[in-house]
């Protein structure tokens, strides 16, 4: 979302010498803005749509074990209620007269069989073991039967919820197609610029993580500072990130297409990225940043170490923290997995939190 920021410092410079560049240059800046306010919209709708995706797999996985349960529980009614059937024609055939008997001639149906037996307290174990049985799986019968049609109800308001959310964010790609349609060459210029910013971005990084290996080495054999060390404030400091070594994985990812629900290097959202960065690493997370937020353990600002979750925008943006104030991520349409800095305005007035996924 800092593609507009660029252009600042560029328009400063022409404006001397060529007032109309100059002039297009401010008229191509107030597009950006409102393309950026376009991009925070997207990004927002798309992690709402990833999370009614999470949600409507959960669902679909409740509906395939409630059929298989509900499979279960009516072979084994039929089974039981077949058992129960048989044990009453017998009684009808003996010869002698009991009260099992007696519930059945005065019986309707076998519904009216079983809520009478139920009633009796002289019917033998073996019955009452029968009976138990019918009783039991006709409840799980009704109990299963409800949980699917919960389920099938919550499956069609969740469906209707993220096709609206698709249509919205379709919508808001077009308006920003058509928004950006006079100012393509401006752009284009702009992301070459940003190109050669994040190759020299990328080395810098490399060349750091390089050293803190070497300086990991050099330390190897040195004690580990205790779990229970605190800052001077006594506040207890969050144990080391484990998966630090989640930074190399991202840098291999650089310069992937921002794509709204991907999650392959074929092409990254936000969460898609730090969701399929960590697995890599072996650590599973759910494809949306607010539900990332809820995993781990709550880092302050002035303690983040690399491969720590940062969040913006209201949980609509997560990044990974790579340390010396910067973060990797995939930032919105039209934009590529990049390294970004944390001082930057923007990041810093939509900063919400960080996650050390332990």
């Amino acid at each position: 979302m800092c593609i507009g920021l660029a252009l600042v410092p560029l328009a400063a410079g022409v404006q001397a010498a060529n007032p109309r560049m100059a002039a297009r240059l401010a008229e191509a800046q107030r597009i950006l803005d409102d393309v950026q306010v376009l991009d925070a919209k997207v990004e927002r709708a798309a992690e709402a749509y990833n999370l009614a995706t999470i949600k409507l797999q959960d669902i679909e996985k409740s509906l395939a074990t409630n059929r298989r349960e509900l499979g279960v529980a009516q072979t084994n009614l039929t089974r039981a209620q077949a058992y129960l059937k048989k044990r009453l024609r017998d009684l009808y055939t003996a010869d002698q007269k009991n009260t099992e008997l007696e519930v059945l001639l005065g019986s309707a149906n076998l519904d009216d069989v079983i809520n009478q037996l139920d009633t009796q307290d002289r019917i033998s174990a073996e019955d009452s073991r029968i009976l138990g049985e019918v009783i039991t799986f006709r409840a799980l019968v009704k109990k299963q039967r409800s949980a699917l049609r919960s389920a099938r109800t919550t499956q069609s308001r969740v469906v209707a919820d993220r096709a609206s959310k698709r249509q919205f964010i379709q919508s808001e790609l077009a308006q920003r197609k058509r928004l950006l349609a006079g100012v393509q060459a401006e752009v284009a210029q702009l992301q070459a610029q940003e190109a050669a910013r994040q190759e020299q971005l990328r080395r810098q990084l490399e060349a750091r993580l390089e050293q803190q290996r070497r300086e990991q080495a050099a330390t190897l054999n040195d004690t580990v500072v205790g779990a229970t060390a605190e800052t001077p404030d006594g506040a207890p400091v969050p144990p080391p990130a484990t998966y630090g070594g989640v930074v190399g994985v991202a840098m291999q990812y650089l310069g992937i297409p921002y794509v709204w629900a991907g999650s392959t290097p074929s092409g990254f959202d936000c969460s898609g990225f730090t969701a399929y960065v960590f697995g890599k690493m072996g650590a599973s997370l759910p494809h949306n940043a607010a539900a990332q937020y809820a995993y781990g353990t709550p880092v302050s600002r002035d303690q983040l170490q690399p491969g720590d979750l940062v969040f913006f925008e209201g949980l609509g943006h997560v990044g990974i923290y790579v340390g010396g104030g910067q973060f990797i991520h995939s930032p919105h349409t039209g934009d590529v997995v990049k390294i970004s800095s944390l001082s930057k305005d923007y990041y810093t007035r939509n900063w919400v939190g960080a996650r050390r996924i332990n």
